[in-house]
């Protein structure tokens, strides 16, 4: 628990201090017309800063306790981990309809143990309906793929 404290809080320190630096780039201060544009992201980097420090010297402080997670306890987390990311990775190819089908499939059959018609209904159903919603009535383009455009759309 002692290294992912210390990761965690060395990681968003650096972030704070990131965003920090960028507050005082576009000003921290208070302007005649009011807060300049780094003020408010300058006062919470700053609270962030502060705590991921008071973190990190705490976590220096304590003994090395036991493991923040054991090889069984990732397995479920990575089962849904990897095929998750490897939606996100296929939208950029092949468009947000078909990844999300393929990912309901796959992870229906994979992870549900569910029938071959009802993993098959749903991989197809659900982009076909969120199409619908999305490009049809609310007018809002989603990523699309060659199916997409082969298709017009």
């Amino acid at each position: 628990m002692r290294t992912a404290d210390l990761t965690t809080a060395a990681i968003l320190l650096v972030l704070g201090l990131v965003v920090l630096g960028d507050s005082i780039r576009l000003g921290y201060g208070w302007g005649t017309d009011g807060p300049q544009s780094g003020f408010f992201p300058f006062w919470m980097a700053l609270l962030m800063v502060v705590a991921c420090a008071f973190i990190f010297l705490q976590a220096l402080r304590r003994e090395a306790g036991p493991a923040f997670v054991t090889r069984d306890q990732i397995r479920p987390v990575m089962a849904v981990l990897v095929p998750a990311t490897a939606m996100v990775l296929l939208t950029q190819f092949i468009g947000l309809y078909v990844a999300s089908g393929l990912y309901l499939g796959f992870y229906m059959r994979w992870a549900g143990r569910h029938s071959w018609p009802a993993a098959i209904g749903l991989a197809l159903g659900v982009p076909v309906i969120t199409f619908l919603i999305f490009e049809q009535w609310f007018l809002v383009p989603m990523p699309k793929g060659p199916l997409e455009h082969w298709l017009g759309y």
